[in-house]
């Protein structure tokens, strides 16, 4: 593969914008291709983009032989059936997160690419922002001392968004945990591992979709306090502490430019920022997947999907959080 990684984007919201903007900064990958299930959506997307070819379905797009790997855009609910589709046609996958909805769809997408020998990967474009690989390397070299503490929240007041908003349609896996409360979960996974034991509450809107999800994740050593909302916004400051001292993660954590440890009382503050919007980082991930021919990432690997969606399905358990279609 020494010419360009071709890329196509199945789903054009405003994610696959980001994505796009970013794509063009990668020097070896180029955008050639993009889905929507509205060609006039598609060819607006193409034109904005410089895009050679449009398509007014997804599974054209799979078919052809216009890409060597997709980047998945679409609401939760289809990510499983659409890569797997993609991967059916021996197109590499990026598929954003959460990469299913459950585990039964997780172990079903990781064996369509064992299947195919296709790459696949979640789209975590928090594991590879430099701010959070810094962290995960001070905590790891003891910066801290022994990590006890983990507050990680995400929020933002989202009751406006309109009845037609994905993001309070429980047809679609709407809700809080999925979109946004999967990166306190994932920080605190990342740095500890996975609990032995946890506790989750939720309230709901009365369309049924949970807006509201509280969570503690209990280690032998360690506490996390995570939280998600659409009621209301929080900070979004990550804190990280240790026995020797703590580290800060500013605001919005999950995409950051800098962070502060604070060591007896002293505060010193660093700057890393990502390049673009932050999906560049996770694009060179991919690429050097695909030129090395392997299936997976190293970095964020199937099993730390699995775990991911193992985590995300205990916390659903607990709170009560469901969806039709899982029926």
């Amino acid at each position: 593969m020494d010419q360009k990684i071709r890329w196509g984007i199945v789903g054009l919201g405003n994610i696959a914008h980001h994505f796009a903007k970013d794509l063009t900064l990668v020097t070896d990958g180029k955008l050639t291709a993009v889905a929507s299930r509205s060609l006039r959506k598609a060819k607006e997307f193409a034109d904005q983009y410089h895009v050679d070819y449009t398509f007014g379905s997804y599974q054209e797009l799979f078919e052809s032989n216009t890409v060597d790997v997709v980047y998945i855009a679409t609401p939760h609910n289809s990510h499983a059936e659409l890569s797997i589709a993609a991967m059916n046609n021996g197109k590499h996958v990026l598929c954003e997160k959460p990469i299913g909805v459950n585990t039964a769809e997780v172990d079903r997408m990781i064996g369509a690419s064992e299947k195919n020998k296709v790459f696949l990967m979640e789209a975590l474009w928090s594991r590879f922002n430099p701010v959070i690989q810094k962290v995960k390397q001070l905590v790891t070299d003891g910066a801290i001392g022994n990590l006890s503490y983990v507050k990680a929240d995400f929020a933002f007041y989202a009751l406006d968004k309109g009845e037609d908003s994905r993001l309070l349609d429980v047809n679609l896996a709407g809700g809080t945990l999925l979109d946004i409360g999967i990166y306190p979960i994932f920080l605190t996974y990342f740095l500890l591992g996975k609990p032995k034991r946890l506790l989750a509450t939720s309230n709901f809107h009365e369309k049924g979709t949970e807006i509201q999800t509280s969570m503690i994740f209990s280690y032998p050593k360690a506490q996390a306090i995570l939280y998600s909302g659409f009621n209301s916004k929080s900070e979004m400051k990550a804190e990280i502490s240790g026995s020797e001292g703590s580290i800060y993660i500013q605001p919005r954590w999950h995409e950051s430019n800098s962070y502060t440890i604070e060591k007896d009382g002293v505060l010193e503050d660093f700057e890393l920022a990502p390049t673009g919007k932050g999906y560049f980082h996770e694009i060179l991930e991919v690429h050097a997947c695909l030129r090395n021919k392997t299936t997976a990432s190293k970095l964020w690997s199937h099993q730390n999907s699995k775990d991911l969606a193992t985590l995300l399905g205990e916390v659903r358990s607990q709170a009560g959080i469901s969806f039709p279609f899982e029926q």
